[in-house]
């Protein structure tokens, strides 16, 4: 019996997936590929929508395998690996342009099938025309219409969510495009770009101090320009910046950061208790988690509803344990 009730996640965001990770059998071979994390974890937290291009280009089940066929990392299709005439590269990138003009609105990331000539989002092999390795490797052709059709949209495999900051990496640029398709994307305001930016400050410095000071110039702009243009030169260095990969040096940089609106407020031993734990954690002791439910604590009682706002202190939701690992 749980000692406090906690209700269910809300499913508020759609992801887009490659149907065999959800235990659908549609790969060439008739078997399906399903994850633990996706199906056990995920699907709590999301509406999940199972996609196999393969499938829906007609292809059967079970098929003969296809694969990437070229002569560089540049100039290669979607080939049958047996029949060389069967060539599917075209109806790949079609099926890709459908999908991304269908589902761009109603997604917030993707999740894609490792190593997939049709779904690898990197470093599937590339073979020559008589079946021997190029040595190259490039995207996989669905994946990679999909990723050209929608450079903003998170886009992750499978097998690299299983990389703590990685994963974490993912699931902030969900939760930060998903806000912004719901508050910004069809009816902009420079307010609301403010607000934007405001509340993502420490996540952004902590992927990128550099980057966090061009997109507050590019807010102080202000009325200057289009509101249209102004935010869509925002929001694509923003995603761009929270692609970096954040580390420990800049997650500490940020928790004192975030210590100091406190400095005035908070007792000399609450403020040791905090730093000792800001240590812990910049050594690798402790995961990121320990400092961050702590000072969310003390700011809930010290800290000002600017600070309290900041969506660095739970860019997604806490059950989904990201930050255990961290």
């Amino acid at each position: 019996m749980a000692i406090v009730d906690r209700p269910e996640p809300e499913k508020e965001i759609t992801l887009g997936i490659s149907a065999c990770l959800t235990g659908q059998k549609v790969r060439y071979n008739g078997e399906h590929k399903r994850s633990g994390f996706v199906v056990n974890n995920l699907n709590r937290f999301f509406h999940l929508k199972p996609v196999c291009p393969e499938v829906e280009i007609g292809l059967g089940i079970p098929r003969e395998p296809i694969r990437l066929v070229g002569t560089s990392d540049e100039d290669y299709g979607v080939k049958g690996s047996d029949d060389q005439t069967k060539d599917v590269t075209e109806p790949l990138i079609e099926f890709g342009k459908q999908t991304a003009h269908a589902l761009e609105r109603d997604i917030s990331g993707y999740i894609l099938m490792q190593k997939s000539p049709s779904c690898g989002m990197e470093r599937v092999k590339i073979y020559h025309e008589n079946g021997n390795p190029l040595g190259a490797s490039g995207a996989g052709m669905f994946a990679k219409t999909l990723m050209e059709n929608c450079p903003l949209l998170p886009v992750e495999e499978e097998g690299r969510l299983h990389d703590p900051v990685l994963r974490d990496n993912f699931f902030v640029r969900v939760y930060a495009w998903s806000r912004w398709q719901n508050e910004m994307r069809d009816k902009p305001t420079y307010a609301g770009l403010v607000a934007y930016h405001s509340a993502y400050k420490y996540v952004l410095m902590a992927h990128s101090p550099q980057n966090y000071q061009k997109l507050g110039q590019i807010v102080s702009v202000g009325s200057k320009k289009p509101i249209e243009e102004l935010a869509d030169e925002y929001i694509t260095l923003c995603m761009q910046t929270l692609k970096l990969k954040a580390n420990r040096k800049s997650h500490t940089n940020v928790l004192l950061h975030l210590l100091g609106y406190m400095k005035k407020t908070l007792s000399d031993e609450s403020k040791q208790t905090l730093l000792e734990l800001i240590e812990e954690y910049r050594v690798g002791m402790i995961p990121l988690v320990v400092p961050v439910t702590m000072l969310r604590h003390f700011l809930s009682m010290h800290g000002s509803e600017y600070v309290k706002n900041q969506v660095y202190l739970q860019p997604h939701p806490e059950e989904l344990g990201l930050r255990n690992t961290l």
